[in-house]
């Protein structure tokens, strides 16, 4: 009877020999090979505890001395070579008033050398009276006053740098990804109405850094002031109803506020005009303009949307008179990228591009600056409830990770996207139409506050609702 063959062929010595595994890497191995292939595995193990510990003593010299940190040696010499820029220029400057000041020192030696003649003069022929001794007393005062302060050398300061200013940048995170789906309602608790407690389909919100809430107040004519941790609004603009007065308004839909000087910027749809106001005085910015959104760069630009135009145009701040300057749109109704169709809510984010709800395109855009078309960055897969679709979408907002949040209007919900993601997902509502505090009905105007809370304005519920952050 033949004996059974068990032998393989050794990984390491390639012969046919009785052989041995190794769970960690499957391979088979001779007796001899195996043993030295556990030694390999033993060295490298002493490799991974040397590395280890190496690291581990580089994570205790940093903690001691955090001042030998590669970061800290770079603003170290950013030190040195400023110090070194600003003496190099103080010292510049010395050789430039010493120079000079060895000129006027000469001019006012002859000056004064002068003047000494004319008091030995006088003391010689002792014939002086009050006016002499005034004027030589005025001469003396003059030479003085032009050696310690000399008019034609002065010391400017220019605004302008010339040193490389430096900070501390880390990356973003995202702080806060979820909001608690039963929202709070912090404005307009008393359902539809005109008394301060009420709302009447609200439209365009705007939170400032102190958290107080302005509304746009569509169908009361007015702007509404909800101060923080108040429980009533007060009315900031709009007076007696509907009207074209300069202190009425016709269904205002947005409002920013400038938070440099507390104005108020607000889109009157119903009067086709974009007014500012200033402690209850009035200035028309822009006349027949079918405005609908509204926003502010960080250099001040104003930008509004032209609902009926289907464009969005910029205005430089003062400069109203002008026709502004195209940033979307703009090239007549349609669904192709470089056209919108009836849009309305727009969003301006750090680099100046432009957010759009293309609202019966179903979809959100964003424009580049100076962009010849744009990008569907939501929907865009025609009307619909599905997670890559939007029907007649309002408010748009973008996060500082470049996601966009956007009021699915039709659907009920608001819904965020990121920027490439084929598909969005619903962040609140989607509980269909309501009017309970995980429901929405035609939800509007969007917002956060610094501490990432969601706002929007439930239309149809004449409401503010107020989404908490998990």
């Amino acid at each position: 009877m033949a004996m059974a063959n068990n032998k393989t062929v050794c990984f390491i010595c390639n012969e046919q020999k009785i052989t041995y595994p190794c769970k960690g890497c499957s391979k088979e191995f001779c007796f001899m090979d195996l043993a030295k292939h556990k030694q390999i595995l033993n060295e490298e193990l002493h490799y991974i505890t040397n590395e280890y510990n190496e690291f581990k003593q580089t994570i205790n010299e940093q903690k001691q001395n955090p001042q030998n940190h590669s970061l800290i040696k770079q603003i170290n010499q950013w030190e040195i070579n400023s110090i070194q820029k600003i003496q190099q220029k103080a010292q510049e400057c010395r050789e430039i008033f010493i120079k000079s000041s060895k000129t006027c020192i000469n001019d006012i030696e002859i000056k004064f050398n002068d003047l000494n003649q004319k008091i030995k003069q006088f003391e010689k022929e002792n014939e002086f009276n009050e006016i002499n001794l005034n004027y030589l007393r005025n001469q003396l005062r003059k030479i003085t006053e032009e050696l310690n302060n000399p008019s034609n050398i002065s010391i400017q300061q220019s605004s302008q740098s010339f040193i490389n200013d430096i900070s501390i940048t880390f990356p973003k995170k995202p702080i806060f990804n979820k909001w608690k789906q039963n929202a709070i309602t912090v404005a307009g608790e008393n359902g539809e109405g005109k008394e301060l407690n009420q709302l009447n389909c609200p439209g365009g919100i705007f939170i400032d850094k102190n958290k107080n809430i302005f509304i746009a107040d569509d169908c009361n004519h007015r702007i509404i002031e909800r101060q923080y941790n108040t429980k009533e609004g007060q009315i900031v603009a709009g007076a007696d109803g509907r009207g074209n007065r300069m202190d009425q308004l016709n269904r205002p839909i947005d409002v920013i506020v400038n938070q440099q000087n507390h104005s108020i910027i607000i889109a009157d749809q119903g009067n086709k005009r974009v007014i500012h106001w200033l402690n209850q005085n009035q200035q028309i910015l822009i006349r027949n303009i079918g405005c609908w959104g509204l926003a502010m760069d960080k250099n001040g630009f104003l930008y509004v949307c032209d609902f009926w135009k289907n464009e969005v145009r910029r205005w430089k701040m003062g400069e109203y008179n002008n026709e502004g300057i195209i940033v979307a749109g703009g090239n007549g109704q349609g669904n192709q990228l470089n056209q919108l169709h009836a849009p309305t809510f727009i969003f301006v984010d750090e680099d100046q591009s432009v957010y759009v709800s293309d609202v019966n395109n179903h979809r959100v855009m964003k424009w580049r600056k100076d962009a010849k078309e744009g990008k569907v960055v939501a929907g865009g897969n025609g009307q619909g409830r599905n997670l890559n679709q939007l029907s007649y979408p309002q408010g748009v907002i973008v996060d500082d990770l470049g996601q966009t949040y956007v009021a699915d209007s039709h659907n009920h919900r608001v819904m965020r996207w990121r920027e490439g993601e084929k598909e969005g997902e619903i962040v609140v509502g989607g509980s269909g139409e309501g009017n309970q505090s995980n429901q929405l009905n035609r939800p509007c105007g969007l917002s956060f506050d610094n501490e990432g809370n969601l706002y929007v304005a439930d239309h149809f519920n004449h409401r503010l609702q107020k989404f908490e952050t998990i």
